[in-house]
């Protein structure tokens, strides 16, 4: 199998929908996708494929995108996925080299989203949660939104079995908030205290707005290439290697009585397991991790998915400041999804510039000293999660 390198990254500031005036998903994916190209040095001709995510939008949405930066005739796949829909752009764009069918390939991600929380499109269909919400109700009396009622949900459930208490959730907000001060890209960079984080409006207990990801308009996009095309563009001194990646949908333990199974967690779980395997790295290699923190219950689920401590003891991370600068691992230095933003399509890719920068070593304020070694997770209910590792060439 051929190896993949990421070899250009970029991605708008995120903000929050509809506040830049005229600024539609082609502007969007003209300014990311430009943004990768120079990264590159490369011209769009270069690109043999592309894969390109959003939520919501309509259909070949992805050709319309890409053709602000050019019209070449190449194969554009258009990528729905959730949450997790940048990630699986990400997963095609990689798997088609590492196949040996493409020697660069775009994935381009996007999302134009509406203010307010989540709402479906249709309402003459069954909806893809159904069976999911279901589950859940007969665990945690059903409430609204959804997203944060499930995500929610399986915080109090680890409340109950393990003791984590609503101070640790409020402290991933606060962590996350922290880094974003130093994210340009970011839609929120202010730094809140804890009593701020805390005591800000309660969407379902245990958490509060600042736990939140709101929801926003922004594009990611990334240009990979395999061993031979870096080599003969001389572009090894600024590829990222794709050091592992897989993508897991929901397994029969989803459904095992859990709400911790039903938001993803086992999901999680399992794709960190193969991507650890192919790498050939524990979670102790790694130095700096971008995760799907859509709510901060997410986080710490997420800490124990990812293997960075046993079932039940995320918060033990948070009270001993592991995941944060200074500690064991930097967790969503970019400030994360709760204070990055999260534009659906656009989310996995942002990660994956943020790890490329990181291990490049031109993250700037946010730079994590050292990091050679990366780990990024991207989550969709209903469901899919990709988790990519990355590793610094010498």
């Amino acid at each position: 199998m051929e190896k993949v390198y990421v070899v250009g990254v970029g991605m708008t500031k995120f903000e929050k929908p509809g506040r830049r005036e005229g600024w539609d998903y082609p502007q969007m994916a003209k300014e990311s996708g430009t943004k990768a190209l120079d990264d590159a040095n490369l011209s769009y001709e270069a690109i043999d494929q592309a894969y390109v995510g959003y939520v919501y939008g309509e259909s070949t949405a992805g050709q319309r995108a890409v053709y602000e930066l050019g019209m070449t005739g190449l194969p554009v796949v258009n990528v729905n996925n959730n949450c997790s829909t940048g990630s699986t752009a990400l997963y095609l764009a990689a798997q088609a080299i590492r196949g040996g069918l493409a020697d660069c390939t775009l994935a381009l991600g996007f999302e134009k989203m509406q203010p307010g929380s989540l709402t479906s499109s249709y309402d003459d269909r069954e909806q893809p949660m159904m069976k999911h919400l279901l589950a859940l109700a007969e665990l945690y009396e059903f409430a609204m939104p959804p997203a944060p009622y499930m995500f929610g949900a399986a915080g109090r459930e680890h409340m109950d079995r393990y003791g984590s208490t609503r101070e640790h959730f409020a402290k991933i907000g606060y962590k996350n908030h922290k880094h974003s001060v130093n994210n340009p890209y970011a839609q929120f960079q202010t730094e809140y205290t804890l009593e701020d984080i805390a005591n800000s409006p309660t969407i379902y207990d245990p958490l509060t707005k600042l736990q939140c990801s709101p929801t926003s308009d922004g594009s990611g996009a990334a240009i990979l290439a395999s061993e031979r095309f870096v080599d003969e563009h001389e572009l090894g001194g600024r590829a990222v290697e794709i050091v592992g990646q897989a993508m897991v949908t929901d397994l029969h333990d989803t459904f095992d009585g859990t709400a911790a199974g039903l938001v993803g967690k086992h999901m999680s779980r399992a794709a960190a397991d193969k991507v650890y395997a192919q790498a050939g790295i524990t979670a102790d290699d790694v130095d700096v991790i971008e995760l799907h923190d859509c709510f901060s219950t997410n986080e710490l689920l997420t800490y124990e998915a990812l293997g960075l401590c046993g079932e039940g003891e995320g918060a033990k991370l948070i009270d001993n400041e592991d995941t944060t600068y200074g500690g064991r691992w930097v967790v969503n230095p970019s400030g994360g999804l709760i204070s990055k933003g999260h534009p659906l399509g656009a989310t996995g890719l942002a990660q994956c510039a943020e790890l490329t920068w990181q291990l490049r070593g031109t993250a700037d304020k946010r730079q994590v000293a050292g990091a050679r070694v990366g780990l990024q997770h991207n989550i969709g209910l209903g469901g899919a999660v990709v988790v990519t590792a990355y590793r610094r060439t010498p």
